[in-house]
């Protein structure tokens, strides 16, 4: 049952038998249905969720109310509002299901239990933070430095599951187009490789 989270968890530390066996019992295993909302906007985040299995999208409103895709998740990763979850205030974002999922969660005080007894934790989540931090650096300069055709090829290299698994219109928001602008791009491309 625990198979892939164990494997996750053992890239960042050498744990015990006994360490992870903590770490097992701290999570609560959790199915969930395609179109379902894990947050929405002004709720309080109250998890951490390894994904077993499926997709999910993380948004926001912006002010005329479109929806902004800040990032997929996937098998083997996390999805939370991280401001959300250890500041307990209110999220300013929406994380939907895009497919049937099966999730690992941990709450803000099973994770905090699981940090006091087992202090190698402290450093995989700290690592989990700094990769996503460099990651979202990483999107920031893409999104500033880069063409339309440079953007969608990056997203292509990255994520090449996620384009056979999410709407087309999923994809626009998250690199910052249109629909129909994301379609000339696709375009463009096919158009050179043909």
């Amino acid at each position: 049952m625990f198979e892939e989270i164990n494997a996750y968890i053992a890239r960042y530390a050498d744990f015990t038998d006994q360490e992870v066996a903590i770490f097992n019992a701290s999570l609560q295993a959790k199915s969930v249905a395609k179109k379902a909302f894990l947050l929405q906007e002004g709720e309080v985040c109250k998890f951490e969720a390894f994904i077993k299995k499926g997709c999910v999208r993380t948004y926001y409103l912006d002010p005329s109310g479109a929806e902004v895709t800040l990032q997929f998740a996937i098998e083997n990763w996390w999805v939370s509002d991280i401001a959300s979850f250890h500041e307990q205030k209110p999220s300013r974002m929406f994380i939907e299901t895009l497919e049937d999922c099966e999730f690992f969660v941990l709450t803000p005080e099973t994770k905090e239990k699981l940090l006091a007894e087992v202090p190698k934790f402290e450093r995989m989540f700290r690592l989990m933070v700094q990769r996503n931090l460099t990651r979202m650096q990483e999107r920031l300069f893409q999104t500033i430095a880069t063409t339309a055709v440079e953007k969608y090829l990056d997203f292509l290299e990255r994520y090449p599951t996620i384009p056979q698994r999410v709407a087309q219109h999923y994809i626009a928001s998250y690199l910052g187009f249109s629909p129909e602008f994301l379609s000339k791009v696709r375009t463009k491309l096919a158009k050179t490789k043909a």
